[in-house]
């Protein structure tokens, strides 16, 4: 169980700022919905959160541990950020048994947990011999979320799931959301859609051009100021 924490943080691409964050906390118990229009800063938060980048000022925390200090954090989180986190020389069952040889999960809890998401992969992803690369960009993405959720991580984090998707896995996705929430996990959802990410969020940070706009617990009051701030 861990909070994300950011304080102080700032990101500057070519000169211009991308992200400037004074403070910011992820509770555990909470799903968490960063919404924003392209260009928002929602993947440069990802990516700091997740140590992928540096930023400019201020640090991040995962529970008291300084994210750029420790490696621990690893242990417990799971993430998707794009299909650049795959490795699309293996196919979808050898990259998950890889990711679960890291997580220490054995063939036999492995198999009873990629079959629950047998309604997701639709036929489509287990058992086939395709190479990651060779899978459409919506079946890249569904392998991509649930070998994040291998070993049962403590904090989760997605960035646009929804993209790519049809319909229906759509809604299949956001009761695989709803499912995983708990008072342990963290989980953090991005997107620039406002009907996805209000559906499985109990909170909705708004970023514009790199900074917090609002930052709302959601109720039906709070969803009508999401809308007319969109001019929905």
């Amino acid at each position: 169980m861990a909070e994300i924490r950011l304080e102080g943080i700032s990101k500057k691409y070519d000169g211009s700022l991308v992200l400037d964050v004074p403070g910011l906390t992820f509770n555990p118990g909470e799903v968490v919905g960063l919404l924003g229009n392209n260009g928002a800063g929602k993947t440069t938060m990802f990516s700091i959160i997740l140590d992928l980048i540096q930023p400019d000022t201020g640090h991040s925390y995962s529970g008291d541990e300084a994210i750029a200090l420790s490696e621990h954090w690893k242990s417990y989180t799971g993430s998707y950020i794009s299909e650049n986190f795959l490795l699309d020389f293996l196919t979808p069952d050898e990259y998950f048994k890889f990711i679960a040889e890291l997580n220490q999960v054995n063939a036999a809890d492995l198999n009873t947990f990629l079959s629950s998401y047998d309604d997701l992969f639709n036929g489509e992803i287990r058992g086939v011999q395709k190479y990651i690369r060779d899978l459409s960009k919506g079946n890249q993405k569904k392998a991509g979320i649930v070998a994040a959720l291998i070993g049962d991580p403590d904090v989760i984090i997605l960035d646009e799931p929804f993209a790519n998707l049809d319909p229906t896995t759509q809604i299949r996705l956001r009761n695989i959301l709803s499912d995983l929430k708990s008072a342990d996990k963290t989980i953090l959802v991005s997107s620039h859609d406002l009907s996805q990410v209000t559906e499985v969020s109990d909170r909705i940070v708004l970023l514009e051009k790199g900074v917090i706009v609002k930052d709302l617990i959601k109720t039906e009051e709070t969803l009508k100021e999401l809308e007319a701030y969109f001019g929905m």
